[in-house]
C-alpha cells in the first residue's frame, strides 16, 4: 500500500484569512472501486459532499437546522473551491485519505440567503483549550486519546477557533477543582498562566465502573463563563472512540454558544441552578434514537445531559435547560421534534 504525505492544493487556492469558517480540515475519505483511480474519484467526491454537509451544520444555527433538509440535492461540487491532501494510502482498489476542502465563501452564502437560511461566518477570537485528566482527586495534564482527538480535530477553522495547550504546572489540581465548582478565581488563575482571557478546561473522566466517559468543560470562551457536563457510554470498551465523540460535541456546543450569541439567542441563564428536564424518547430505529439524540445534544444551552436505559423504541434522557421543560419544548420544536408533557416527564418523539 502506497503512502503519499503533504500532497499540494488540487486545485482552487486556500482559504483568505477572513475566510477560515469555509474550510472543513483534516476530513476522513475513504472508497472501494475496480481501480485506484475510480477509488479515489469516489472518495473525493463523497468526502467533498459529507464535508459540505458539515460546513453547513457550522455555520448555520441548531435552530435552523430544520431548514438545511431543503438543501440535501445540492451538489457539493457546484461550492468547493478545492482541496488538499494531508495524508493518503491507496492499493489496487481502495483510495483512504485525510483531505482539506475549500468551499467558496460567496457562493455558500448566497445559498444560504436565497433559502432564507439563517447563519453565522464571522469567526470568534481565539480561545485557549487545556485538556484534562481527571484521576480520582486529582487533575492532570492529558495524555492519549484525550490529547490528540483534540489536536487532530478542525479546530482552526471552527467558528470558535481554539489554540489547544498543554496544562501548565503552575495550575495545581486545587485550581481546576476550584473551577468545576464555579468559582470565579480560578479563572483569574488561567487567564494569568496563559496570557490571554479566555481560557477553557476540557476535563474527561474515564469511569470504568459506570462504563461511561464524564467531561466537563469549564472556564470562560468567546461568550460568557461556561460550566458544562455531559457523560457518554462507552461502547464496547473503545474509550478512544468515546472520547473522539465527546470532543466533536463539545466543539459544537462552544460553536453553538457563539452563534447563539450572534443571533441574539443566547443567555447566560442567570444565577440559580438550571432545573432538571426528564425525557422520554420514543423512536421507530436506532437510526431516528440517534438522530434525535443529536438534536438534543446541539443545543447550545442544554446542560448535563444524562441517558438512562434505553430499549428497541425508548430511552430515559435527563438534561438541565433554561427555563426548564417549556423552554425546551420550544427549542426542540424549531428543530422538527415534537415536545408534550406526560406526567412528572415530557414524552419527545420525532416530528417529521
Amino acid at each position: 500500500m502506497a503512502v503519499a504525505l503533504g500532497v499540494a492544493l488540487a486545485s482552487g487556492a486556500r482559504a483568505a484569512p477572513g475566510e477560515k469558517a469555509f474550510t472543513i480540515a483534516n476530513y476522513p475519505v475513504d472508497a472501494t472501486a475496480k481501480d485506484a483511480v475510480a477509488a479515489k474519484d469516489k472518495a473525493i467526491a463523497d468526502g467533498q459532499q459529507a464535508a459540505f454537509r458539515s460546513l453547513l451544520k457550522r455555520l448555520v444555527p441548531v435552530t435552523g437546522y430544520q431548514g438545511l433538509e431543503r438543501l440535501k440535492s445540492v451538489k457539493a461540487a457546484d461550492y468547493v473551491d478545492g482541496f488538499s491532501i494531508r495524508s493518503e494510502q491507496n492499493s489496487g482498489t481502495r483510495y483512504i485519505a485525510s483531505l482539506d476542502f475549500n468551499f467558496e465563501p460567496n457562493s455558500v452564502r448566497q445559498l444560504l440567503q436565497r433559502e432564507g437560511i439563517r447563519f453565522v461566518d464571522t469567526q470568534a477570537e481565539t480561545v485557549v483549550l487545556v485538556p484534562v485528566l481527571r484521576q480520582g482527586a486529582q487533575f492532570v495534564a492529558a495524555s492519549g486519546p484525550w490529547a490528540s482527538v483534540w489536536s487532530d480535530l478542525d479546530v482552526a477553522n471552527a467558528l470558535t477557533p481554539l489554540q489547544v495547550d498543554a496544562l501548565k504546572p503552575a495550575v495545581h489540581s486545587d485550581t481546576i477543582a476550584a473551577l468545576v465548582t464555579g468559582q470565579d478565581s480560578p479563572e483569574r488563575t488561567l487567564s494569568t498562566e496563559y496570557g490571554v482571557d479566555t481560557v477553557l478546561v476540557a476535563i474527561a473522566e474515564v469511569d470504568k465502573a459506570a462504563g461511561r466517559v464524564h467531561v466537563t468543560i469549564a472556564g470562560q470562551d468567546g461568550v460568557a463563563p461556561i460550566l458544562w457536563k455531559r457523560s457518554y457510554r462507552i461502547t464496547d470498551n473503545d474509550v478512544a472512540y468515546t472520547m473522539e465523540l465527546a470532543a466533536v460535541i463539545s466543539l459544537g456546543v462552544i460553536e453553538g454558544r457563539w452563534k447563539a450569541m450572534q443571533n441574539g439567542e443566547f443567555s447566560a441563564a442567570g444565577g440559580g441552578a438550571m432545573p432538571d428536564v426528564l425525557l422520554d424518547v420514543q423512536f421507530r430505529s436506532m437510526s431516528e434514537w440517534n438522530e434525535i439524540r443529536g438534536r438534543i445534544l446541539d443545543l447550545p444551552t442544554v446542560d448535563d445531559v444524562r441517558v438512562g436505559n434505553v430499549s428497541a423504541n425508548t430511552a430515559q434522557v435527563m438534561v438541565k435547560y433554561p427555563g426548564g421543560g417549556r423552554a425546551l419544548a420550544a427549542a426542540l420544536g424549531q428543530q422538527g421534534l415534537q415536545m408534550q408533557q406526560s406526567g412528572s416527564g415530557w414524552l419527545v418523539r420525532g416530528g417529521y
